[in-house]
């Protein structure tokens, strides 16, 4: 996903190649993800528009811890937002809350879809 968004950006910007950029460190940031599963199924019942609202924040908490533990170790952080209007501390944008709003959802019904298939998968080799 964020190479295509990378990708998508460098397109606006002109970048006919739609050059799209990740770092390392998103590895281990992305995989904390599945720490949200038991999260997924303890609001399913809420209305989307809670459960996006809920995702927008672990999300933008998320990126903004990570991003501070790795600036605090190489002095840097692989994103920096400082240049952007609604950003704190160069670490996160406010204006992204929709963004992340949509990929809470979304991946709630990756989840869901990936779950389902390998409930099958289980069953099929029983």
């Amino acid at each position: 996903m964020e190479i295509i968004w990378t990708g998508i950006h460098s397109l606006l910007n002109g970048d006919v190649k739609l050059q799209g950029t990740t770092y390392l460190w998103m590895l281990p940031i992305y995989g904390l993800a599945v720490f949200l599963e038991p999260l997924h199924d303890k609001i399913r019942h809420l209305p989307w528009i809670v459960r996006g609202g809920i995702w927008s924040v672990i999300i933008l908490v998320l990126e903004y811890i990570t991003g501070w533990i790795i600036q605090g170790i190489v002095g840097t952080s692989p994103w920096d937002y400082s240049g952007a209007t609604y950003n704190i501390k160069g670490l996160i944008r406010l204006d992204y809350i929709p963004v992340w709003f949509v990929v809470g959802l979304i991946y709630e019904k990756l989840h869901d879809i990936l779950h389902h298939t390998t409930q099958i998968e289980y069953r099929q080799k029983k």
